[in-house]
């Protein structure tokens, strides 16, 4: 099938290139001349296992293309793809007009063939009919013509030329692990009342249900889980809110856990046994961030109050993560008492392991709370220190290797559980450090490992 998808981030350019792989043809259209031109040279402008090859391949059979000319793109599709950003505005509300910009640039290069347009990107519940709406906007831009001279303006007809319907088809897909995610789903959604639309759709997704691309090919079909526009668009938003709220539950457990005397690791298996609840996000450390799971409870907190309702729960999710950023701090003035004029340094600065995104990255946080205090912050990322990036980055000093980072540092902080932390030379770190501290904010490290290293271990909930 032609496929065009608009916005090459991490969402649309995953997207485009697996679908690329799987056999479709692919056109990937961003407004970024320079993006699209590294692209075009066959780079990833993102860190993302595995991304890279696909990318290269796909480009090599033909099945993938990048290019700037949206109407070349808007032509080229069967199904379009809108994957542009939607960030948090200050209110919590989520920042459409990117959304609103595209909807309308394919109204204006509709050309007469049937169009599927399918919303990629997280919307607010309702943003269906929106962009339904704004779609016609931009036929109806395009048929406003200059008047000939003594004539009379020649007029086109919206239904002749803007044969189209909208799935909302939200992504589920974890930064690190996205191309996996995505030959490997548990579930895919579609929001529609068209059957056609619904259909074409299952045609491009059949390569993924059937599983032929999986790494295990022999599970059962992806299920495909077909609803209304507004029910698609709320399970996104209910599935992150409820991952986000499931872990500041296990650090609400994690802060009680310290104060009785409890290992917080141990209730987490526990308790993750129960298959009414099971183990995944049930990691205490201090907290969660990233592009998606701020962005999407906010949002829906403030749809909620748009609608007269008080979403109580989320509210307190929100706040526990908010506190749980505090953790580390406290814990490093446990044992260092006053931080002005000592040395912390950061084992991570990227949100997650096997990305290179900083959005609402809890390093952050951490860093500028060090500063206010008066502590000489620096950090190691396996990503950040090799990327040369430093966009963001200020009162930190980013050091190229993990020993350099241990040089005459008062603690060590691990703030991303990156697999290669692991695998640290501890021992070695410890004697290059004035004290051996080690604050592990992911409960991610040996913890008799690192006591026979000589540190002071601390962890979350332990």
């Amino acid at each position: 099938m032609r496929v065009c998808v608009i916005g090459t981030g991490y969402v649309g350019l995953v997207t485009g290139v697996c679908l690329a792989h799987v056999g479709h043809d692919v056109v990937c259209i961003d407004v970024n001349e320079e993006k699209v031109k590294l692209m075009q040279s066959g780079q990833s402008p993102i860190f993302e296992p595995g991304l890279s090859d696909l990318m290269k391949s796909s480009m090599a059979t033909g099945h993938l293309q990048f290019s700037t000319n949206l109407q070349a793109g808007v032509e080229h599709g069967e199904i379009l793809f809108i994957a542009v950003g939607t960030p948090a505005l200050p209110t919590g509300e989520s920042d459409t007009r990117y959304v609103e910009a595209v909807a309308k640039g394919i109204g204006s290069h509709l050309n007469g063939g049937y169009k599927v347009i399918v919303n990629k990107s997280t919307v607010p519940i309702g943003s269906g009919d929106w962009v339904r709406m704004i779609v016609m906007d931009g036929v109806t831009e395009r048929q406003a013509v200059p008047v000939p001279a003594g004539g009379v303006p020649e007029t086109t007809h919206p239904e002749v030329i803007a044969d189209f319907d909208v799935v909302s088809n939200p992504e589920f897909l974890r930064e690190g692990s996205a191309v996996y995610d995505t030959f490997n789903p548990d579930r895919i959604v579609l929001g529609s009342n068209s059957p056609r639309a619904i259909a074409m759709m299952k045609e491009l997704y059949t390569p993924i249900v059937e599983r032929r691309f999986a790494e295990d090919t022999t599970a059962g079909a992806v299920p495909v889980v077909v609803t209304d526009l507004s029910s698609a668009e709320m399970v996104k938003y209910a599935s992150n809110a409820f991952l986000a709220t499931k872990i500041s539950f296990i650090n609400e457990v994690a802060n009680i856990c310290d104060r009785v005397g409890a290992d917080v690791t141990q209730v987490a298996q526990g308790i993750g046994l129960d298959s009414r609840i099971g183990k995944k996000f049930l990691q205490a450390g201090i907290g969660w961030g990233g592009s998606c799971f701020p962005k999407d409870v906010s949002a829906l907190i403030h749809t909620a109050d748009d609608y007269g309702y008080e979403a109580q729960l989320l509210k307190a999710a929100v706040d526990v993560n908010n506190r749980q950023r505090q953790i580390t701090l406290e814990k490093l003035q446990q044992v260092l008492k006053i931080l002005k004029g000592k040395t912390v340094g950061l084992l991570g600065l990227t949100f997650k392991p096997d990305t290179d995104d900083m959005r609402d990255a809890p390093s952050l946080i951490l860093i500028e709370q060090l500063n206010r205090l008066g502590a000489k912050v620096k950090a190691y990322d396996p990503i950040v220190s090799q990327s040369g990036l430093r966009h963001g980055l200020t009162g930190v000093i980013v050091e190229s290797d993990a020993s350099h980072l241990a040089d005459s540092c008062d603690a060590l902080v691990l703030v991303t559980d990156w697999q290669q932390f692991k695998e640290l030379d501890y021992a070695a770190m410890g004697q290059r450090m004035n004290s051996p501290i080690m604050i592990d904010g992911r409960n991610f490290l040996d913890r008799e490992a690192m006591v026979r290293a000589g540190f002071q271990y601390m962890g979350i909930g332990r």
